[in-house]
């Protein structure tokens, strides 16, 4: 799905959430296994904070702040790595 079909589910994001469930349950609950459908809910969450500000609120995302903390935290990793 695109981000902005992921933007207008209900409720946003949903199946960019599920399908981390659904790659964590083939993979054993290997999170690193998982790395890009991760990301692809935090572009997803990102977007949609973006859109609505950071009042609104998801069930499939986390809060704003601790979203760019996380989304910090991939970078950081990312780069310790290369």
């Amino acid at each position: 799905m695109s981000l902005q079909k992921d933007l207008s589910t209900d409720p946003p994001c949903h199946p960019r959430a599920c399908a981390i469930q659904d790659c964590l349950t083939k993979n054993g609950y290997k999170e690193e296994k998982c790395q890009g459908v991760i990301d692809a809910l935090y572009d997803c969450c990102k977007a949609f904070y973006e859109k609505k500000g950071d009042d609104a609120s998801t069930v499939s995302c986390p809060k704003p702040d601790l979203l760019r903390l996380k989304i910090q935290q991939r970078q950081d990793a990312a780069g310790k790595k290369s």
